[in-house]
């Protein structure tokens, strides 16, 4: 079982179509007239007297996502996916009523489902590429962007990639052409490889470093920051480093570190490191940028674990006495592909610690007294992901990882992270305004977090660089405001945001606010409406007897008729918003008249900006 990994054991997920029946007949009826909340109190009144079933649940979910009430939609979609007998779609809604309170973990949680029912939505194919997105970038957790390379192919297992400062690309492979396999695991020997990196980023063809290989194991490799010396492993059955099995006469080779001089573009005059043994293996060199340190794995006595990460001083004559990193590192499973940085940041892979499953890649800064962090998605999986290297000169790592049913390697890139401050401010008076529901959204229009503007009317957010963002600011008794955040920089970004205080202006027979818009040919509210007829609701509340009739029209564009109907349903789903939001029904109507009472007579001449003035909604005030 993986730790800390979401699993989710479906049952067969069947989709059904629940007719609807003289129970919910009158709910149902007021559903599809878009009359939300006397609906959702008919469904409630069967959910409280009949047996529950899900489709009450489900329409009683519908009724409220459509007035944009999802927390109570939530709850009603969680008990409707009780039954497992939903529709896709319903994990969607129920997904997305979760993540607008932050519940990214439950939210992840439907939408695998989702995925799992229509695996060919673009909404569940980007969910599957990258499910954790939003609480990444909200907690910084996402410190590399990952890709294929075009080193690996399913042909062959690659691993231990290893970038030089100039620009060779070492690593170890299955892929070479002896065929002599390792009976261990019946896989061809690893031989040790090298690219040269292009400028541009593309990989040349691979050549074997023949004068390192050997017929069994060799590799993986560390370079000294001058590129003339090189730590490498090898099986001892090419030097002897075994010992024989008495009972089966089997030779049992021990990995080994050693050291190459690199004479005339040729690896040479190679020699065994001294703690070399037949006892144990020693293997994934990783050598400190001055030389003086050498990391490596290794399972000899003195351990924590099946595999431990250790390191010995490199002098000038010599070698010191191998040291073992400890609990900070080590645990009781294994600890295996140290890589050392060029500012002391150690990174290794485990799979004692808890991780996603399997191999995990952990890093620590050995500068500090701190715990390792595990480098989270998506360079670790649920499978194994380890051989982590980074050239911070170069800006480039590499790691390798079986997610894919293989070993290959992938290429790692740094997330370049910024900062960005928002500063809200009113149009008129410039005074800073505090508690302004501040929120950042992805270039998709997902709202990654939301906080509240202080004091000083700032909210600080921390975000990737290169990415586009939005903020968008709400404040009672002011506009909506937003503002688009291009091409993020590393350092600080400074977004102004001016707020322009709300007028609604009240005349003698109508209440005058700015345009409702409505989705084109769609009749639900958007977010951009309801910021409008919020407005009306607080008139309402502030003058208890007022009466109003709303009136909605479209342009002359389309048929009559199919118009007529439109602005019905316009008219009812924003007669139902008002109710919703506790005005009380007997004080809103709505009625829609199509095209038949344009503001401009322009027939079948209307420019588009007279059409515009002509798709409107009216606040008639029938009482004071």
């Amino acid at each position: 079982m993986k730790r800390n990994c979401i699993r989710i054991g479906f049952l067969l997920a069947i989709t059904m179509s629940f007719a609807q029946n003289k129970t919910t007949q009158k709910a149902d009826k007021l559903f599809e007239s878009y009359q939300y909340v006397n609906a959702i109190e008919e469904y409630l009144t069967i959910a409280n007297k009949e047996e529950p079933n899900q489709y009450v649940f489900k329409q009683l979910g519908d009724s409220y996502y459509n007035l944009n009430n999802y927390e109570a939609a939530a709850k009603w979609y969680a008990k409707a996916v009780e039954t497992k007998k939903v529709d896709a779609e319903t994990y969607y809604h129920y997904a997305q009523t979760l993540k607008s309170q932050g519940k990214y973990k439950e939210a992840n949680a439907q939408m695998d489902v989702f995925a799992y029912m229509i695996p060919n939505d673009i909404r569940a194919i980007e969910h599957k590429k990258n499910p954790n997105y939003i609480p990444s970038l909200a907690n910084k957790s996402k410190l590399f962007d990952v890709l294929d390379t075009a080193i690996s192919s399913k042909e062959a297992n690659d691993f231990g990639a290893y970038l030089t400062n100039d620009n060779t690309l070492y690593f170890v492979s299955t892929r070479n052409s002896s065929g002599k396999t390792d009976k261990w695991n019946n896989q061809p020997y690893l031989d040790i490889f090298k690219i040269i990196r292009n400028s541009d980023g593309t990989l040349s063809e691979s050549t074997p470093v023949n004068e390192l290989n050997t017929p069994y194991h060799d590799g993986p490799v560390t370079i000294s920051a001058d590129g003339k010396t090189m730590f490498f492993a090898r099986d001892g059955h090419s030097t002897g480093n075994f010992v024989k099995n008495k009972n089966t006469n089997v030779k049992v080779g021990q990995q080994g570190l050693y050291k190459a001089i690199l004479i005339d573009g040729k690896w040479s005059q190679v020699e065994p490191l001294p703690f070399n043994s037949t006892a144990y293996s020693v293997s994934s060199p990783s050598l400190s940028k001055d030389g003086k340190t050498l990391y490596f794995a290794s399972n000899m006595v003195g351990g924590l674990g099946e595999s431990d990460i250790w390191k010995v001083e490199v002098q000038e004559n010599g070698f010191g006495t191998p040291i073992n990193l400890g609990t900070s590192v080590n645990t009781p499973g294994k600890e295996n592909f140290p890589f050392i940085t060029d500012d002391n940041e150690l990174y290794f892979a485990s799979s004692g610690k808890q991780g996603f499953g399997g191999l995990d890649i952990f890093k620590i800064d050995l500068n500090k007294s701190e715990e390792a962090i595990n480098l989270g998605k998506p360079v670790n999986t649920e499978k194994d992901d380890f051989s982590f290297s980074v050239n911070k000169k170069l800006n480039i790592g590499y790691f390798s990882s079986n997610r894919n049913g293989f070993d290959a390697i992938y290429s790692a890139t740094p997330v370049c992270k910024a900062q960005t401050i928002v500063l809200i401010t009113d149009s008129k008076t410039g005074y800073k305004l505090s508690n302004a529901n501040v929120a950042i959204l992805d270039n998709k229009g997902n709202i990654i977090t939301t906080q509240k503007s202080d004091s000083q009317g700032k909210v600080i957010y921390d975000v990737e660089c290169d990415l586009n963002y939005t903020i968008k600011a709400t404040l009672e008794h002011y506009e909506i405001a937003d503002a688009s955040l291009k091409n993020t920089v590393s350092g600080i970004n400074n977004v102004n945001i001016e707020m322009v205080p709300e007028e609604v202006i009240i005349t003698e027979t109508e209440v005058l606010l700015n345009d409702v818009y409505f989705d084109f040919n769609k009749s639900n509210i958007t977010d951009r409406g309801a910021t409008e007829l919020d407005k009306l609701v607080r008139v309402m509340l502030k003058n208890p007897i007022m009466v109003i009739q709303v009136k909605s029209h479209t342009d002359s564009k389309g048929n009559k008729n199919y118009n007529l109907k439109l602005s019905e349903r316009r008219a009812q789903s924003t007669v139902q918003y008002i109710i919703s939001k506790g005005i009380d029904k007997d004080r809103i109507s709505g009625k829609g008249y199509g095209s038949t009472m344009p503001k401009i007579n322009c027939d079948s001449n209307c420019t588009d900006e007279q059409h515009a003035q002509n798709r409107r909604s009216e606040f008639i005030i029938v009482k004071k």
